[in-house]
């Protein structure tokens, strides 16, 4: 069994915010999946079922971002799955918008949940799902940036990137990681866009 945990702040100010891409991602999967979030478990919403055969507990945990460790760590503990079957979906400050990439482990980024996952379970050993939202440009802060919504160009692509995120998120969870890294990694919205034309 494995835990997808899609990283985001909640309520509708933050719901279309760059910092909750992994919200944005998680429901995409769970409504195309039938895995609909119907219980609340340690501050998170939670939802239950298989894909292709693949049992999974998908959550969005309903703390702010920086408090997200407690609810990863209760849920592994409840759902007694392992932490390197943990897959957080979370946005990526240091890949250009557009771009995704799995990695099995690895440090924080400066990212707030992802430090708090890694501080509370006191290892890094799980997957990513990260999502490129790039950098602000000129003197825009980061916090104001990654609170804000995603500009005009980046919301007409918003939709291919949400798709190609949650294609990978499936590999993730119903095939090996490394099969799932090997598909996707290379690849953007824009060109995934482009292979789905031919």
């Amino acid at each position: 069994m494995k835990l997808v945990m899609g990283l985001g702040n909640p309520g509708e100010h933050y719901k279309l915010n760059r910092h909750n891409i992994g919200f944005l991602i998680v429901d995409k999967v769970a409504q195309e999946c039938n895995l609909p979030f119907s219980k609340t478990k340690f501050h998170s919403s939670v939802g239950e079922g298989s894909i292709a055969g693949q049992r999974v507990v998908i959550a969005k945990p309903l703390t702010y971002m920086n408090l997200c460790g407690e609810a990863a760590k209760k849920l592994l503990s409840y759902f007694e799955i392992d932490r390197r079957a943990l897959v957080v979906v979370h946005d990526d400050l240091d890949m250009e918008f557009g771009r995704i990439r799995i990695k099995e482990k690895g440090g924080h980024g400066g990212h707030n949940g992802v430090r708090s996952i890694i501080s509370v379970l006191g290892v890094d050993d799980f997957i990513r799902l990260k999502v490129g939202i790039g950098r602000p440009t000129g003197s825009r802060k980061v916090t104001d940036y990654v609170l804000s919504h995603f500009d005009s160009e980046q919301r007409v692509l918003l939709p291919d990137l949400i798709d190609l995120a949650g294609k990978a998120l499936i590999s993730v969870i119903t095939k090996d990681v490394h099969v799932a890294m090997n598909e996707f990694n290379r690849q953007n919205c824009e060109t995934h866009e482009a292979v789905m034309e031919k």
